[in-house]
């Protein structure tokens, strides 16, 4: 999983964002309680952004 938040402005690739959301669930054993649910509901905008920015609806890109 990716240690760095991504800087401001980028938006990773959803394919490298999902694969951050896959690694941190199997590391909590699919339940996920204080610091690791913040993180992933992060992760889960910052995967909504980059399937937008993917798809060129750049009003959802902009709005984040």
């Amino acid at each position: 999983m990716s240690s760095t938040p991504p800087s401001s402005g980028a938006v990773r690739p959803a394919a490298v964002v999902n694969a951050d959301i896959r690694a941190l669930v199997l590391s909590c054993g699919g339940w996920l309680y204080g610091e690791a649910r913040q993180r992933y509901e992060l992760l889960v905008e910052e995967w909504t952004v980059a399937c937008a920015a993917e798809r060129g609806r750049e009003d959802v890109v902009a709005a984040a």
